[in-house]
C-alpha cells in the first residue's frame, strides 16, 4: 500500500507516548481510584475519566507521530471491535438501559489498550506496529468478555465481578429448601392502618412516617436484635405488613414473584408467579413497586406492567390486567416503578407518568389518563387539598392533581425536575417536589401553594431550595421541617423558607423513616447501615449506627410496632427493637 506524502515524514519516527501515558493514568485514577477514596464523587470521577479518554484521542490523533492512516485506522478498528464484542459480552454489559454499560467499560479499557500498545510498539516499523495495535485493542475487548456487572450505585460507581461468579439471584435459585410452607392455618389478615400495620409503600399515608411507636435510642445497651435473615430475589420493592404476614415482590429467573412471608420467622407462606422478567444493567432485575393491602387483598404492579389483585391469605388471583397493554404504553427504560394506590372503589397505578385506574372488585378499567409524552417513575399520592381529595402524580412535565373517581385533571404545574420521588405535603396543604439527579433543569426542593378559587385551581411556587437535592430518595416532613438527602448526604431544611438548617453524614443514596412520636429518623444507608438520627433542626446528631444488611440498598425500610424490616436486591432481615418505656 502506498504511503501518502503527509505520512512520509513519520514513517520511521518513534511514537511520542508520554502524553498518552499521563492521560490514561489520570483516567484510571478518576475512574477507579477516586471512587475508592471518596465514593460519593464516583459520578465526578466518571466524568473526569471521559475527559481523559478524549485527551487520549487528542494525543493519538495530533501528538503521537503515528502515520495518519494508523491514527484513523486504530480508532475505526476500536469502534468495530466494540460493536463485535457487544454480541458476546455478558448481558449485564451489553443490555440494560440503552446498552450504555459497554461504553462505560470500553472507554477506560480501550484507552489503556491503545496507550500500552503504542508504548510497546513505539520503535517498531509500520506492520509490526499495526499488528501490536490491533492485538492490544482485541485483548482489551477480550477482557470485557470476562466481566459482568452488578449495576451501579447512586453515584454511578460500578460493581464489577468476574463473569463466571454467580449472581445473588443465581445462588438463590440453586437453593432446594426455599419453597413456601403453604397457607394452611393462617391467621386472618388484619386490616392495616396508621397504628396497626404498614399497608404499602411508605406506610398508611405514603409519607414515610411511623406513628404510635417509641424505641430505645441507646443501642450500645439495648441494640436491635436480629430475628431472622434470608436471601431474596432481586427487586427494589419495599414491604406491606398485616399481622404476622408481610408482602413484597422479587424476581426469580423468568418469573416475577409476589411473595408472602411470616413476620415472626421469615418463612415463605405463598408465592404468586407471573411469566415476566424485567432487567436493565444499571439497577438490575426485578419489579420496582411495593404491594398494597386493602380489604383482605394485595394489589401489585410489576416492572413490565402486570397489575394483580390477590387474596392476601392464599395468593389466589381475583383478577389480573396488563396496564402497559391497556394504555398502549411502552415499558420505560427503568421499568414501571409505581406502587398501587387504592382510593375508594378504584386501584390506581402510574404508567410512565400517566395514570390507569381499575375497579378494585373486578379489575375492569375505570379511566386512563391524562395522556403525556413525558415519562415518570413516581407513584400516585393521595392528598386532601382545600378539603378536596385528589391524586397527585409527578412526571417529566411537572405535577398534576386529578379527581380519583374519573381522572379529570384539577390542576397542573410545569416543572423541569426529576420525576422519581414522591410528592410530600406540608401541614398547611402545600406540595413539596424533589429533584436531585441533575439531568433535569430544576434541582432542589420546590414548595407549591395549591388553592381553589372562584376561577378554579391555581398552583404557585412559594420557594425553591437547594438545601436538599433528593434523587430517588424520598424526603420526610416532620413538624416544620423536611429531612432528606442532598446527593448522598442527609440534611434538613426549614419549611417556612427552604433554608438549610444542617447537613450531616454521608449515607449514600439511602432511605428514611421518621418516628413522629419521638423526633427520630431511621436511616438505611445505601450500603445497608442502619442509623438513628435526631429529627430536630438545631444540628445533625447521629445517636447510633450498625450494619443491618449487605449489598446495595435502595429499598425503603419498614417499622411496625417493635419490628424493623429491611431488604435490598440480595437479602432481607427483621430486627426487634426495644420499645421505650412511656
Amino acid at each position: 500500500m502506498a504511503v501518502s506524502s503527509i505520512d512520509q515524514p513519520n514513517r520511521n519516527k518513534v511514537l511520542r507516548v508520554w502524553p498518552g501515558v499521563v492521560a490514561v493514568a489520570l483516567q484510571w485514577f478518576f475512574w477507579f481510584g477516586l471512587p475508592l477514596i471518596k465514593p460519593e464523587v464516583a459520578m465526578l470521577g466518571m466524568l473526569g475519566g471521559v475527559v481523559c479518554g478524549l485527551l487520549v484521542v487528542v494525543w493519538w490523533l495530533f501528538f503521537s507521530r503515528a502515520l495518519w492512516i494508523d491514527r484513523l485506522g486504530a480508532l475505526v478498528f476500536m469502534v468495530l471491535a466494540v460493536l463485535a464484542t457487544r454480541l458476546i459480552v455478558h448481558p449485564s454489559i451489553s443490555g440494560g438501559l440503552m446498552g450504555r454499560m459497554i461504553i462505560v467499560l470500553a472507554i477506560p479499557i480501550l484507552s489503556l489498550a491503545l496507550v500500552l500498545s503504542a508504548v510497546v510498539s513505539r520503535r517498531q516499523s509500520r506492520w509490526p506496529r499495526r499488528a501490536l495495535l490491533a492485538g492490544g485493542i482485541l485483548l482489551g475487548c477480550a477482557a470485557m468478555t470476562l466481566l459482568r456487572t452488578g449495576g451501579i450505585t447512586g453515584e454511578a460507581k460500578m460493581d464489577i465481578h468476574w463473569r463466571w461468579t454467580k449472581t445473588p439471584e443465581e445462588k438463590l435459585l440453586a437453593l432446594a429448601n426455599d419453597e413456601p410452607i403453604g397457607p394452611a392455618s393462617l391467621p386472618a389478615v388484619i386490616e392495616t392502618g396508621a397504628d396497626n400495620g404498614w399497608p404499602g409503600f411508605r406506610g398508611a399515608k405514603r409519607d414515610g412516617v411511623a406513628r404510635g411507636v417509641r424505641i430505645e435510642t441507646d443501642w450500645s445497651q439495648k441494640p436491635p436484635v436480629e430475628m431472622w435473615r434470608r436471601p431474596i430475589g432481586p427487586a427494589w420493592s419495599s414491604f406491606a405488613v398485616s399481622g404476622d404476614l408481610f408482602y413484597t415482590q422479587e424476581q426469580r429467573g423468568e418469573n416475577e414473584i409476589v411473595s408472602c412471608y411470616r413476620l415472626s420467622t421469615g418463612q415463605p407462606v405463598w408465592r404468586h408467579r407471573d411469566a415476566a422478567r424485567f432487567y436493565e444493567s444499571n439497577a438490575g432485575a426485578g419489579p420496582r413497586g411495593t404491594p398494597t393491602l386493602s380489604n383482605g387483598r394485595v394489589y401489585t404492579f410489576g416492572a413490565t406492567g402486570i397489575v394483580n389483585a390477590l387474596d392476601a391469605r392464599t395468593g389466589s388471583v381475583f383478577w389480573s390486567r396488563n396496564a402497559a397493554s391497556d394504555t398502549k404504553t411502552k415499558t420505560p427504560g427503568w421499568g414501571f416503578t409505581s406502587s398501587p394506590l387504592v382510593v375508594g372503589d378504584v386501584v390506581i397505578v402510574a404508567t410512565a407518568g400517566a395514570l390507569a385506574a381499575y375497579d378494585v372488585a373486578s379489575g375492569n378499567p375505570k379511566w386512563f389518563g391524562p395522556e403525556t409524552d413525558r415519562g415518570g417513575y413516581s407513584s400516585p399520592q393521595l392528598a386532601t387539598i382545600g378539603n378536596v381529595a385528589q391524586v397527585l402524580m409527578v412526571n417529566g412535565a411537572g405535577v398534576i392533581g386529578v379527581n380519583p373517581s374519573d381522572g379529570k385533571v384539577l390542576w397542573k404545574y410545569a416543572w423541569e425536575g426529576d420525576s422519581i420521588t414522591q410528592p410530600a405535603l406540608t401541614a398547611e396543604g402545600d406540595v413539596l417536589l424533589g429533584s436531585g439527579s441533575g439531568f433535569g433543569s430544576e434541582v432542589g426542593v420546590l414548595r407549591l401553594a395549591v388553592t381553589q378559587g372562584p376561577d378554579g385551581w391555581t398552583a404557585k411556587q412559594r420557594w425553591l431550595s437547594i438545601g436538599l437535592k433528593p434523587y430517588f430518595n424520598d424526603l420526610v416532613v416532620h413538624k416544620d421541617y423536611a429531612f432528606g438527602f442532598d446527593a448522598g448526604t442527609i440534611g434538613c431544611i426549614d419549611l417556612k423558607n427552604g433554608e438549610r438548617k444542617w447537613k450531616g453524614a454521608e449515607y449514600g443514596h439511602g432511605q428514611i423513616v421518621v418516628l413522629a412520636d419521638q423526633d427520630l429518623l431511621l436511616v438505611i444507608s445505601e450500603e445497608g447501615d442502619l442509623a438513628l438520627v435526631k429529627a430536630t433542626p438545631d444540628q445533625f446528631t447521629e445517636l447510633a449506627r450498625f450494619k443491618a444488611i449487605a449489598g446495595k440498598t435502595w429499598n425503603h425500610p419498614v417499622l411496625v410496632g417493635d419490628i424493623l424490616l429491611v431488604r435490598n436486591g440480595e437479602e432481607m432481615a427483621a430486627f426487634r427493637m426495644t420499645l421505650a418505656k412511656s
